[in-house]
């Protein structure tokens, strides 16, 4: 099956963030800080998306964490932490902003992501993704979570958009 025109039609990207945008891991410091890891080309793709005018959504069963703080500088504003149903976190964002499922990416990564992609158009996952995610995808990227997956689904995007160009403002951060 061709998956890349479904690419086109995207509006709106959601995203998980541990696995998708880091790398799945945390480092825990000596003085209990936890620290993420997070690819500054997943960044850069970020504000290009919200530059050209394309809806980004955090959603994470996840407790708050200096990542909202990231997330927030590559502007972001729709950042849901701590939600435990994405299906239906998605469904109710779906009605509010009267979106079609067609527009819909959904990128997630393990157990609690599942329920979530029968309810996108184009429901994704890293490389490394638990194996009922892959099953579930209609797109598996080549790339990690946390090493550039995110701007891997954005390009398949902007680029048939024709919207993957620089625009001055966005900085690899």
């Amino acid at each position: 099956m061709d998956v890349l025109p479904a690419f086109k039609q995207i509006t709106t990207f959601i995203f998980d963030v541990d696995g998708v945008l880091t790398d799945g891991t945390v480092l825990v410091l000596e003085n209990g800080l936890q620290a993420r890891r997070m690819s500054i080309k997943d960044g850069f793709a970020l504000q290009l998306a919200i530059k050209c005018g394309y809806h980004i959504i955090i959603v994470s069963g996840s407790s708050p964490s200096p990542v909202v703080d990231r997330l927030n500088q590559l502007g972001i504003t729709e950042i849901h932490m701590s939600v435990l149903d994405k299906k239906s976190f998605i469904t109710d964002y779906m009605e509010r902003n009267k979106l079609t499922k067609a527009e819909l990416l959904f990128m997630g990564d393990d157990l609690p992501d599942l329920p979530a992609m029968s309810v996108v158009g184009l429901p994704c996952c890293p490389a490394d993704a638990a194996p009922e995610i892959k099953e579930a995808v209609k797109y598996t990227s080549p790339v990690n979570g946390g090493y550039g997956c995110v701007r891997d689904v954005i390009e398949k995007v902007l680029k048939p958009n024709d919207h993957w160009n620089y625009h001055p403002g966005v900085a690899s951060r």
